[in-house]
């Protein structure tokens, strides 16, 4: 059997998952947040307010890394990706059409109005154990669609 494209392999675990970690700023802010992985655009939606310190660094400085992983008690069985690129706050029917899948993966956040930001992801980096110890699965942004 062969090994599947690092993206697509990505993009399954992303798509299971449901927080990420966040970090950005100066200084430098770590927050976890609710995410929609859109695996068209390789990119993160979540919601939150520009009043929070990490909604205030996204709108100061949109470089941004961070990382998402599960909790297993098995060695072999850890999986987690790191991630680069930068945050903006989305707005028009970009912002109408992120809420919507967010809703719809989230349907307690219908009552709430804040922001929708989107990261988009340069780089990703998955570690899965299960694929043999230490083994990693890159995948880069090509600098023409940046």
């Amino acid at each position: 059997m062969s090994e599947p494209e690092p993206l697509q392999a990505i993009s399954r675990y992303l798509q299971k998952q449901h927080v990420l970690a966040v970090c950005g700023g100066d200084p430098v802010w770590c927050a976890n947040c609710f995410y929609v992985f859109n695996a068209q655009k390789v990119a993160f939606w979540l919601m939150t307010e520009e009043k929070t310190r990490h909604g205030g660094q996204f709108a100061s400085d949109p470089r941004v890394a961070g990382t998402i992983s599960g909790q297993p008690k098995s060695v072999m069985l850890i999986k987690g990706v790191q991630y680069a690129g930068e945050v903006r706050l989305l707005a028009g029917e970009e912002e109408a059409a992120a809420r919507r899948a967010y809703i719809k993966r989230f349907p307690v956040a219908a009552a709430a109005s804040a922001p929708i930001w989107e990261i988009v992801v340069s780089e990703l980096k998955m570690v899965d154990n299960a694929l043999g110890f230490g083994k990693k699965l890159v995948w880069q942004r090509s600098p023409e669609s940046r």
